[in-house]
């Protein structure tokens, strides 16, 4: 099959959180399987697009209230594993941020200019599919603009990695989607706005999102889509993410102070404890846990400050925390450094390597999470050897079982401050049973997240819409 993947995000090339791992894996995994799967995404400005030369292999023109030039451009040396295609959009996308307050007319400008370029192509696309509400109209214009008539038998597949956002924007600016039957604007709207999720929803032949519980969480909590997701259920599937465990593999891992197997996971994450402790002023010899994300509510940050201070009062563990996002979250866990000196520290901001050995330090990493579609980081730690302690939701259901539950990690019932601190009471008690927790650090080692078993999934998807 000839599948191309649309997507805002795709690590390495640009990354702002887990839709940009899996736009990164899947394809390549998908490769490894004997399909060919591309990846199209916007040109941005940053430190990838200008370490890399690029050529093109397409130029276009169309128009949004004025006229834009574009190009498509792929990589001249590519060792991604898949086929990378980027549309470069000057004075639209040609820019050093994924997201800002104006992107209706960016991904808009992005989505029309990749169905140009997929129109037009010798060899059409089999599937064609569409990751979060940033290519969420391009189901709709595929079937209904009359430039893409071409592409209207061609299978769309959208994936929800995030239900909550969903790309709303004003009818008045529906002459900007190129033409068609305007008695088909009804599969644009949702409550009186164009919404690109809710039409990718009516519009794609097949609708995913990331783990199954999340699937099912979304028919009563999609931020105004439940009755839509409910109506159109049939055609939804939860296919759990995976990770890349190329990548993310302690043995191999370059980012690490020592690398480590399961067979020296002790010593080796001993290493890089210790490397991270004498870094950040903390104690290698208590039990250490850490919060690495996005710090703003679905991850549950809002509950951290009070989690994190009811925990260290009792001075018999070490956290660290890394992440940014809400300003007067970072401002209170920023001040418990001050409160708990030796015990407590933080690093605000995005740091990928710093992240990598974080994973292999930590005992325990917390995830409080309010609303998690599927949830990457548990995956990493579990690789790591290091202990998720998650709120029962979407997929951290999926992946984590409780170690009181014959399992393997800590699962409490509720994001709420009493739930997480009692969790990490429950932690601290699990780290302290030596030997049982030794057996349980080999054991998550070996647990398999890869994305082999998912990007099965995903062809077997695609192969019953083509058959």
């Amino acid at each position: 099959m000839n599948i191309f993947h649309l997507s805002a995000e795709c690590y390495p090339i640009a990354k702002v959180g887990g839709l940009g791992d899996v736009v990164g894996a899947l394809p390549k995994y998908q490769n490894q399987l004997g399909e060919t799967s591309s990846v199209i995404m916007p040109f941005y400005n940053n430190k990838f697009t200008d370490s890399n030369t690029f050529k093109k292999v397409f130029s276009g023109r169309f128009n949004l209230g004025r006229t834009f030039d574009f190009d498509i451009l792929t990589l001249t040396d590519n060792t991604l594993g898949y086929d990378l295609y980027l549309v470069h959009i000057p004075g639209l996308l040609y820019t050093d941020y994924v997201y800002s307050s104006a992107d209706t007319e960016r991904f808009l400008g992005f989505q029309i200019a990749a169905l140009d370029w997929l129109v037009q192509l010798k060899q059409k696309p089999d599937i064609v599919h569409c990751h979060d509400h940033h290519t969420g109209l391009i189901p709709f214009m595929m079937s209904q603009s009359y430039a893409y008539h071409k592409l209207k038998m061609t299978p769309s597949v959208f994936t929800i990695h995030n239900g909550q956002y969903q790309g709303w924007f004003s009818h008045n600016k529906i002459h900007l989607i190129p033409p068609f039957d305007f008695s088909k604007a009804g599969l644009l709207d949702w409550k009186h706005q164009i919404n690109p999720m809710a039409s990718a929803l009516k519009c794609a032949w097949k609708v995913t999102t990331v783990s199954p519980n999340y699937m099912e969480e979304l028919k009563y909590a999609a931020n105004g889509l439940e009755d839509l997701l409910r109506y159109e259920s049939d055609k939804c599937v939860g296919i759990l993410n995976g990770i890349d465990d190329k990548v993310w593999d302690p043995a191999t891992d370059d980012s690490l102070i020592q690398n480590y197997t399961v067979k020296t996971v002790t010593s080796g994450k001993k290493a890089n404890k210790e490397w991270l402790c004498k870094e950040f002023n903390l104690n290698p010899e208590l039990p250490l846990f850490a919060f690495i994300g996005r710090l703003v509510g679905e991850k549950g940050a809002d509950l951290l400050p009070d989690i994190f201070n009811n925990s260290l009062v009792h001075k018999n563990l070490s956290i660290f925390m890394l992440g940014s996002g809400d300003a007067s979250v970072e401002h209170e866990l920023d001040e418990l450094k001050f409160r708990y000196p030796g015990y407590y520290n933080t690093y605000i901001g995005y740091n990928e390597r710093l992240a990598h050995i974080v994973y292999a330090a930590a005992d325990f990493l917390v995830m409080p999470s309010h609303v998690e579609p599927c949830g990457l980081n548990q995956m990493y730690a579990l690789r790591y050897g290091t202990v998720p302690i998650v709120n029962k939701v979407g997929g951290l259901k999926d992946t984590v079982q409780d170690f009181d539950d014959k399992g393997f990690g800590i699962l409490h019932d509720g994001a709420t401050v009493h739930e997480g601190s009692f969790a990490i009471h429950r932690a601290i008690n699990f780290y302290n049973d030596v030997e049982r927790f030794k057996k349980n650090r080999n054991l998550i080692m070996k647990i398999d997240h890869s994305w082999d078993t998912s990007a099965q999934a995903y062809i077997n998807l695609y192969n019953s819409l083509i058959l």
